[in-house]
């Protein structure tokens, strides 16, 4: 029975830490497959939501692909926001995960992990609300550092999706209206 049990407390954190790192570099490597979804619309924008999300600080073009779908006259930009916004909020639970998975392996914190745990200590749920808003990737450190502190997963993705949304519709409006501008700084 402790055999179990100690099993349990040292593989599955390591385990779903490789797992996110796993998912992170896969993701990284098909990057040009993840704009190739925005031709699918608003399931394409969720989709891209979602695996741009789901990658742990390495860039995947989600951003400028969502930004493009503005652009698009058959979508409604706000529409396209919140697909985009609910599947990466959805996409954040791999850092969230690995923060969870990884708490007792998460000894020697950096500055800017720090900084954010002490917000999310201080403020809670309106820390992940403004993480999740701003137009920074502080927002994949935030979920690790959730993760890390035990949040409640429920709670994390209900107070991160109004966030997420506020920035994913701004950026999809603004490529509704700036796209033309946009490309006029490139013709």
């Amino acid at each position: 029975m402790a055999e179990g049990h100690w099993l349990r407390k040292q593989i599955i954190p390591i385990l779903t830490v490789l797992l996110a790192v796993a998912i992170t570099i896969v993701l990284f490597v098909f990057r040009d497959k993840v704009s190739a979804l925005g031709d699918y619309g608003y399931l394409g924008a969720f989709l891209v939501g979602l695996i741009s999300c789901a990658t742990i600080i390495l860039p995947v073009p989600g951003i400028v692909v969502l930004f493009a779908l503005g652009a698009d006259p058959n979508l409604n930009p706000v529409l396209v926001g919140l697909a985009g916004a609910t599947g990466g909020v959805i996409g954040e639970m791999t850092g969230f995960i690995a923060g969870y998975g990884g708490r007792k392996m998460i000894q020697r914190k950096g500055r800017l992990y720090t900084m954010v745990e002490n917000w999310m200590k201080r403020w809670g749920g309106w820390a992940i609300f403004a993480f999740a808003a701003a137009p920074l990737p502080l927002f994949d450190i935030a979920g690790v550092v959730a993760g890390a502190l035990g949040y409640p997963v429920w709670k994390f993705l209900l107070i991160a999706w109004p966030g997420k949304s506020i920035k994913y519709v701004l950026l999809v409006l603004a490529g509704a209206w700036g796209w033309e501008t946009v490309l006029g700084w490139f013709g």
